[in-house]
């Protein structure tokens, strides 16, 4: 039977459930290690140290747990994706785990920053790690079989970088209200205290994202236009047949490096802002704010371009400049430039490859997955974004062992002397040669077979 092609309404809808579910990555990206491992400057505003801060094997303990966390998440994704590739359900093959993780995704963020103890213990250490694991595991279960509904909903070029598009515009508006934590807690700052006024600015964003994160698992008929044929291959058997596809392989590569990068900047953002540029942790969100209008703005010429020239020439040019731009992050505070200027700077800079990489890897993968399913024969979209995410949260899992051992270099030494923020500054030069690394690998990545396999297949399609 024939399925229906998604309308952009049904694109919209789609989107939303990545607002949903990037609002609280967003939060644990971005404010569980500014939370764990406080700075001096937040210790002095009355933040208290929950968890131990000394380190082991140069490792600090919320460094370990976020990377476990992230390994346990990376094992877990071809799980879930075998499951859902293969599920018999009348409701389809990957709305079910969506209505399934949607409210225990939210509730499970929530505890992250719920400590026991209210001082520096243990318990709050082993807490926090169970915490880490369910919250991952519960964030695979909802964005693995999300993930895969791109190529299914998205089923022509046009559709697919449409898509793409659309719910980068939401990862980004989510990722931003992430961004509003300080700013939202610092309403209730006086009458709940440092950590108390962080919780419940997570309780809040937490119930919208969980809404948003519904909404497509509720108002997506996934019969009219996903092939709800389940996949007769072992988990096992599908990952093999999936890292066989050398164009995957370049892919994922790349994508590695770039997410080591990426992460080590968005753990780093809050540390640069205040510790590098000096300026009030609640600058975070105006500063994102500025980046995400401008990727805004750029979005409507990445569509076109990318439609005119394709995917390749775009991704392999934000490589470098997103280099370009996490190079001039790490000389923060070093330039005769004012703070605000150099954070406005960074952000506009930064807003450019941002565009492209939020739009066009998903469409990659779309293509690649497609090309691979025309070939084979073997309906496995999930697992596809599977074994993407898993190689890309490996290289989270490194990238937060990266940032935490590397950020307390020289942490204690006072603002004004040698070596202030060392730490900090060094993992934007990192970020900034692992990303031009990514570059040359995804050079290699051969484009224009895997869009011919997809044309010629709608051809013969045509023909009949």
């Amino acid at each position: 039977m024939e399925k229906k092609t998604a309308s952009n309404k049904i694109l919209w809808i789609f989107a939303i459930g990545q607002l949903g579910w990037s609002t609280l990555a967003g939060i644990i990206s971005n404010w569980l290690v500014f939370f764990f491992q406080p700075s001096n400057e937040e210790l002095l505003k009355g933040q208290t140290e929950f968890i131990p801060q000394g380190t082991f094997l140069g490792l600090t303990v919320i460094g370990l747990i976020t990377a476990f966390g992230r390994i346990f998440d990376a094992i877990t994704d071809p799980l879930i994706a075998s499951k859902s590739d293969s599920l018999k359900h009348k409701l389809g093959r990957r709305i079910p785990f969506m209505r399934g993780a949607a409210v225990p995704f939210g509730v499970i963020t929530v505890l992250m920053f719920l400590s026991p103890v209210n001082g520096t213990s243990k318990v709050n250490a082993v807490v926090l790690f169970i915490c880490a694991m369910l919250f991952y595991l519960c964030m695979t279960a909802y964005c693995t079989p999300y993930n895969a509904l791109i190529p299914e909903l998205g089923r022509t070029q046009n559709n697919r970088i449409n898509i793409s598009t659309y719910i980068s515009v939401t990862y980004f508006v989510g990722t931003a209200a992430a961004y509003l934590v300080p700013n939202i807690a610092g309403l209730f700052m006086e009458s709940l205290g440092y950590a108390g006024s962080f919780r419940v600015t997570v309780a809040i964003l937490a119930v919208f994202a969980v809404i948003c994160m519904s909404i497509p698992a509720y108002l997506i008929d996934e019969n009219t236009y996903a092939d709800t044929t389940p996949s007769t291959e072992s988990a096992a058997a599908s990952l093999s047949s999936t890292f066989k596809n050398k164009d995957f392989r370049l892919f994922v590569a790349s994508d590695i490096l770039y997410w080591i990068a990426l992460t080590l900047f968005q753990t780093g953002l809050s540390f640069y802002i205040t510790v590098l540029m000096r300026l009030d942790a609640g600058m975070t969100f105006p500063l994102f704010a500025i980046m995400t209008f401008t990727s805004f703005v750029c979005y409507v010429p990445v569509n076109f371009l990318a439609k005119k020239l394709g995917k390749k020439k775009l991704v392999s040019f934000a490589f470098l400049f997103f280099a370009v731009t996490f190079l001039v992050t790490g000389f923060a505070g070093l330039l005769p430039i004012p703070s605000l200027v150099y954070g406005i700077m960074v952000a506009v800079l930064a807003a450019i490859p941002m565009a492209i990489l939020g739009v066009l890897p998903q469409a990659v993968v779309a293509d690649i997955a497609e090309s691979d399913m025309i070939k084979t024969g073997e309906s496995r979209q999930g697992m596809f974004y599977a074994a993407r995410t898993f190689a890309f949260k490996l290289g989270q899992s490194a990238a937060m062992l990266l940032f935490t051992s590397i950020a307390v270099i020289n942490r204690d030494v006072p603002f004004g002397q040698t070596g202030y923020g060392l730490g900090y500054r060094i993992t934007a030069f990192v970020a900034a040669a692992l990303c031009l690394m990514g570059g040359l690998v995804f050079i290699r990545y051969n484009e224009k077979s895997v869009i011919s396999v997809i044309e010629s297949n709608s051809e013969k399609r045509e023909d009949n």
